[in-house]
């Protein structure tokens, strides 16, 4: 299996308001497997973005990964959110990722 991002994104957990994401569970894309489950800062991963590592989403069907969306930046009214698609809204939006 090909390598699809840098890192999977299996699991987000958002503020109060739930309009940003504040932790996220990752896990290396080693090519033909995904790593164990790392929890980062929010502010990790927009750094690492910014740096030029990828992130996919990645959930999880019949207790396998799957492929999911390129995750970006994008901002909204100046300001920046992780997001699958550039819908416009001033949140974060990583498709329907579990919470934890």
């Amino acid at each position: 299996m090909a390598k699809w991002a840098d890192y999977g994104i299996s699991a987000v957990r958002y503020n109060a308001a739930h309009t940003h994401i504040d932790r996220l569970r990752i896990h290396q894309d080693n090519g033909d497997s995904f790593g164990p489950a790392a929890e980062h800062e929010r502010a990790t991963i927009v750094r690492a973005i910014k740096d030029g590592v990828t992130f996919i989403t990645i959930p999880r069907a019949n207790g396998q990964w799957q492929k999911g969306q390129s995750v970006y930046i994008i901002k909204v009214n100046g300001v920046e959110y992780l997001k699958t698609v550039d819908n416009g809204q001033a949140r974060d939006n990583l498709e329907n990722l579990p919470e934890f």
